[in-house]
């Protein structure tokens, strides 16, 4: 099974009077932009997403909206509570072992999490962390032995989104 993480993009500050809340923080306009651009980066890559996962939280569901939409995959866009900040990766695991059967998985979430989870999937080791940072819109793909892993899994790739976005082509 092929996991891509990818970190939402650049949102509105959290003391902006529209928010009353870290969760209804939505994308900027910037923000908004860079994810279309970048979704068509991962689209020109051909990669058959069975499923696309995120969190409940306003920036991460309009960024998997945006890839969803742009990957002609709404249909398989799916919100998760275990994506959202302040989980644990076991409740991770748990959430998502019923995908076990997929083989291109795509988890849309946040940071520090998504750092979390990709220390455990190199390292099967919860209390061991990788000094990796995911920069907004940033994506990486993992091959994992099954749901929950069994053992460490491969990194094939982490794109910045300033590369995710080149993939896209041109802009125009």
């Amino acid at each position: 099974m092929n996991l891509y993480l990818l970190r939402h993009g650049i949102a509105a500050l959290r003391n902006d009077a529209d928010n009353e809340s870290d969760s209804d923080r939505p994308l900027t306009p910037k923000g908004i932009k860079r994810m279309r651009k970048a979704a068509k980066g991962l689209r020109r890559m051909g990669i058959p997403f069975d499923s696309i996962l995120t969190s409940p939280l306003v920036r991460a569901r309009q960024t998997a909206e945006i890839f969803a939409q742009t990957l002609s995959l709404s249909d398989h866009l799916e919100e998760i509570s275990a994506l959202a900040p302040g989980n644990s990766v076991s409740d991770l695991w748990s959430s998502i072992t019923p995908y076990k059967d997929r083989e291109h998985l795509l988890l849309v979430g946040h940071e520090p999490f998504l750092s979390a989870a990709l220390g455990y999937l190199l390292t099967h080791d919860e209390k061991r962390s990788i000094p990796v940072v995911f920069k907004k819109g940033g994506l990486c793909r993992i091959e994992i032995d099954a749901l929950p892993p069994n053992e460490p899994g491969i990194l094939h790739w982490l794109l910045t989104p300033k590369q995710l976005r080149a993939l896209g082509g041109p802009a125009g």
